[in-house]
């Protein structure tokens, strides 16, 4: 039997089981629990976790590695870019001391 035709079959089922009362709904409790356990099982295989980890790395710089096209020292910039930003933060009042973001670039 294909996928297809299985899965709704099994759709059929798990509505005719909510229609009759007999389908087991989940307290937010049991939702917790049986998500901690699941996660504890998968967490088990570190290959997949280092997939994972690397997909999220990916997504998160857009595939870019380390430096390329953020300057020449990694996303530091030269030292006249580095004091064009400076000027450019203490001018809009995020100068040494009472700025914002604690020295962290928002992208």
């Amino acid at each position: 039997m294909d996928e297809d035709k299985q899965r709704e079959i099994a759709s059929k089922g798990g509505h005719a089981a909510h229609e009759k009362g007999t389908a087991h709904e989940f307290t937010s409790e049991e939702a917790r629990e049986a998500g901690r356990k699941g996660g504890e099982a998968v967490s088990q295989d570190r290959e997949h976790m280092a997939e994972i980890g690397a997909k999220g790395g990916h997504a998160s710089h857009g595939g870019r590695r380390s430096g390329e096209g953020r300057g020449e020292e990694g996303g530091r910039g030269t030292d006249e870019e580095r004091e064009r930003r400076s000027s450019q933060s203490q001018q809009r009042g995020g100068g040494q001391g009472g700025g914002q973001g604690g020295g962290h670039r928002q992208r």
